[in-house]
């Protein structure tokens, strides 16, 4: 968790006025298991909100996000001009494509083209990664349902 104390106050001081930069540089490392403690720890976890994420990578074309799911909870139905990965660290999640369900229980990795329809729900308490890259504005296409491109890792 980035943090630093300010000489004023001797407070930890975090959020995105301190972290600017921090989450892209050259490298970066993670301790995976670390971080989900943490993230067991949030306000918004303990709460019962019903997920808790942290962005670790931040790039203008790159974004790696840790996301703890309770049993139960649902990301709603959302696209993106980005090619995602969803790699199941924990638990069991549940991708709902338009033409297909997909299962990822825990070690489980999914790559999702850019602007294909999905919803994702925890089955269980799960955590999960999530990798979002853009393309060139200029590489961005509309989703075009063709079930044969969705199956397995064989892509038309």
């Amino acid at each position: 968790m980035a943090t630093a104390l300010t000489k004023k106050s001797r407070r930890p001081r975090s959020g995105h006025e301190f972290i600017k930069g921090a989450l892209s540089k050259p490298l970066l490392r993670f301790d995976l298991n670390s971080e989900l403690d943490q993230l067991y720890q949030d306000e918004s976890w303990l709460k019962a909100a019903g997920r808790s994420s942290k962005t670790l990578v931040k790039h203008p074309d790159l974004r790696i996000v840790l996301i703890a799911m309770k049993a139960n909870s649902r990301m709603h139905e959302h696209t993106t001009t980005a090619r995602i990965s969803v790699q199941s660290l924990s638990g069991h999640i549940r991708l709902h494509l338009p033409k297909q369900v997909v299962d990822l229980p825990a070690g489980h990795l999914l790559a999702l083209d850019q602007c294909v329809p999905h919803d994702l729900e925890a089955t269980e308490d799960s955590a999960f990664l999530l990798t979002v890259s853009w393309p060139p504005e200029a590489e961005t296409k509309e989703y075009k349902a063709d079930p044969k491109s969705m199956i397995g890792g064989k892509r038309k």
